[in-house]
């Protein structure tokens, strides 16, 4: 008897102006994890769409158990026992924990009545039985994204799925999040659950997989056992040569300083926060999920408001209260949440990349399209955007072409400080590695970079300084003598603190 679960064979698709998948033969077997990997744009999402009924391949089969199988929509895969935790989540942020818990498929008696008394005890017992302290009412725009995430893999998995496709499920958890998850993967696959796992973080890969296909430009490159298989042999079939530098990491002079922040403070968020970046350094911000990295970075932006501090830009105090004044003031921020925060959907990567610097396009009453062209055209190819046309929703664009787009939007505006918040969360090796030359480049230029990251070794990889954060507090400051990983993780989880030997104006 055959253990495949799932094959797929010959599956094809293809958009305006780019074939997607080209004659894809992949196959699960049951009781295992199998990580599909590959760049942005590999087709990894869009094969995954097909398997879920979200998209229809223009060629192909599906079989599951060795019969061939039609998927039309997601309600008929979760018919056939098909779930899947997107890369981009999908909630309802006026609805309650138990109503996204159950979303699609609550509970009817036989005169299609919802059993709410139902719902109300199954979630009770799901979040007991997961450890998760949630009120089953609980609306869930006010959990954070770390909480949504896990309750969508909750919801996955309780499905009773004997498939189940998780699309980067480990980007917005801690790390103790993490091996619940990884807890939770091994009791599926104790029970003979198949799972599709797509992650750009390869030490997980190589942590949980069985097998490992990769894909490259909508092909299949290779399938081959987990065991049978290393690191760089895996990232250069991913991006078709071998990278040997993974952090193209330069010495740079520094100069005077760029921003200076001083005694920044919100009630119940962050309090005495003191840091500064210098011209043509990269300074890093780390912590784990909740320590408030974000909500400081947006308050010194002027997105959300401070109770008491001072935010310095080349020596000049400013009063930042709204985006506008910060790109005025010379600094932007790059925020983690891409959908929510980043992109215009339904409007053109071109409208997308040069919606912050319209004043450079627009004079004489006219909008200049032959130079917006000509400088995103510019920006685009230094960025290595893949994109069918400028005129293509940025929707329909890769999670890592849309970051890209992002970078090229904050670019266009000649920043002198720049605030990435988690600029390569989602993105595969390659285009981080473009991404990190950029950083580079703008650095080697006089500006400085200030970066939040929880994947710690593009932190010690990049920067020059990294502030450490926990609990709403800046535990200490490493310079590159001290930096590691376990040193950070001390200062984390407040074993150490208060060490400040990278400061020094």
């Amino acid at each position: 008897m055959s253990d495949i679960k799932m094959r797929v064979t010959g599956i094809e698709k293809s958009f305006p102006g780019v074939k997607a998948l080209s004659g894809i033969d992949f196959a699960v077997r049951k009781g295992t994890v199998h990580a599909l990997c590959g760049e942005n744009g590999a087709g990894k999402s869009t094969l995954m769409k097909i398997i879920m009924g979200l998209y229809q391949a223009d060629k192909g089969q599906i079989f599951l158990d060795e019969k061939p199988v039609t998927i039309r929509n997601p309600i008929q895969a979760r018919e056939h026992g098909i779930s899947m935790i997107a890369q981009e989540l999908n909630y309802v942020p006026e609805l309650s924990v138990e109503e996204n818990l159950f979303l699609g498929r609550l509970p009817v008696n036989k005169f299609g009545k919802v059993q709410w008394k139902k719902v109300r005890e199954d979630a009770i017992a799901f979040l007991k039985e997961e450890n998760l302290p949630y009120r089953p009412d609980q609306k869930l725009k006010t959990l954070t994204v770390s909480d949504i995430q896990m309750l969508e893999i909750i919801k996955a998995v309780t499905n009773n799925a004997e498939i189940v496709i998780m699309d980067e499920p480990t980007s917005s958890i801690s790390d103790k999040e993490v091996r619940q998850l990884f807890a939770k993967i091994a009791e599926l696959k104790a029970r003979g659950v198949a799972i599709i796992y797509i992650s750009h973080k390869m030490d997980e890969v190589f942590q949980i997989a069985d097998d490992i296909t990769v894909l490259r430009d909508g092909a299949v490159v290779s399938s081959d056992r987990a065991a049978d298989l290393d690191l760089d042999t895996v990232i250069s079939r991913m991006v078709g040569r071998k990278i040997s530098n993974v952090y193209p990491k330069e010495a740079v002079p520094i100069g005077e300083t760029a921003l200076e922040v001083n005694g920044f403070a919100q009630d119940n968020l962050f309090e005495d926060i003191n840091f500064y970046a210098k011209k043509g350094e990269i300074v890093g911000f780390a912590g784990l999920v909740g320590a408030g990295r974000t909500e400081v970075m947006r308050a010194v932006f002027g997105l959300d408001p401070h109770r008491q501090g001072q935010v310095k830009i080349n020596g000049k105090e400013i009063h930042a209260k709204s985006a506008a004044d910060s790109i005025a003031n010379g600094m932007i921020l790059l925020s983690e949440s891409r959908r929510e925060d980043g992109i215009i959907p339904v409007r053109s990567v071109a409208e997308n990349a040069t919606l912050a610097a319209l004043k450079n396009y627009i004079y004489g009453g006219y909008t200049h399209k032959a130079k917006e062209r000509a400088d995103v055209t510019e920006m685009f190819e230094k960025m290595q955007v893949s994109t069918p046309s400028y005129e293509t929703e940025i929707s329909k664009l890769s999670g890592g072409n849309q970051q890209k787009v992002l970078l090229a939007r904050w670019m266009l505006c000649s920043p002198d400080v720049m605030i990435l918040d988690e600029p390569t969360r989602g993105i595969d090796v390659g285009a981080k590695f473009e991404i990190y030359k950029l950083m580079t480049d703008i650095v080697k230029e006089g500006k400085s970079i200030v970066m939040v990251s929880s994947e710690l070794p593009e932190l010690l990889g990049m920067c020059d300084r990294i502030y450490i954060m926990c609990q709403g507090r800046i535990t200490g400051c490493i310079g590159p003598d001290s930096f590691s990983q376990e040193t950070i993780m001390r200062y984390a989880t407040g074993l150490m603190d208060h060490n400040l030997e990278g400061e020094s104006l």
